[in-house]
This record gives C-alpha cells, structure tokens and sequence, in this order.
C-alpha cells in the first residue's frame, strides 16, 4: 500500500513518541497531541495504518509500529533530520527549516535523496 504524505507524517509522529517515551508506551491520545489533531481524526489515520499493515494497535490501545511501517517512519525520519540540519547550515532559521523539511522528505525520490546524502556526506 503506497502512503500519502499525511500517513508518513503519523508515522513520523509515531517514532518520534516511541523514541521519547518508550517503544510500548504511545496511544492514539498521544498522537493527538503531539501533532495537534483531533481524537476522531487520530482514529481515522490509525485505522487506515492498521488496515495497511504499518501499525497494530495492542488491547490496551497502545501503538506499535510493524516491521514496514517503522521502515517507513525510519526512512522519513531520516530525511527530516537530514534535510532540516542542511537548511539550518544553510542559514535557515530553526521554524522555517523544520516546516520546509517537512515537505522535502515526502517529495524527494528515493535515488535522488541517496546521491545528495552520499554528495554531502562525501564531502564532510
């Protein structure tokens, strides 16, 4: 199942909470307010996940991410991290490179993103 944008930034969401708070210790309220949705909106995007495979939810509502939905949220993560460290080098204030990473992580293609990373990384 391919993910939009949106699925990719719950997912996002979701690894960023499990690194903060533990692995077994994120719900869907959680969620809510990390990202500043609404409970119903939260239950949506996390059945659409479930029903894709990215993530299960346990009996006591906790998140977990599966093995191709932390992929995801890992390779996501990673371009944020990337993208928002370059533009801060670049002179970007903070805000403005978090919000513009934001949007460069979803559009840029798995080979382009490689051959710049490989680029900066080869000439550190």
């Amino acid at each position: 199942m391919k993910l939009h944008a949106s699925g990719e930034d719950y997912l996002e969401a979701i690894l960023i909470l499990q690194k903060q708070k533990g692995e077994s210790a994120v719900r869907s309220i959680d969620l809510a307010r990390h990202m500043g949705f609404s409970k119903p909106s939260i239950s949506h995007a996390v059945g659409l996940l479930q029903n894709g495979g990215f993530l299960t939810v346990d009996i006591d509502g906790f998140l977990h991410l599966t093995e191709i939905g932390r992929e995801m949220a890992e390779k996501i993560y990673e371009r944020h991290l990337f993208f928002t460290k370059q533009l801060i080098a670049a002179g970007v204030d903070q805000e403005t490179a978090e919000q513009d990473a934001c949007r460069m992580e979803h559009a840029i293609s798995d080979a382009s993103f490689e051959k710049l990373k490989k680029r900066i990384d080869d000439n550190i």
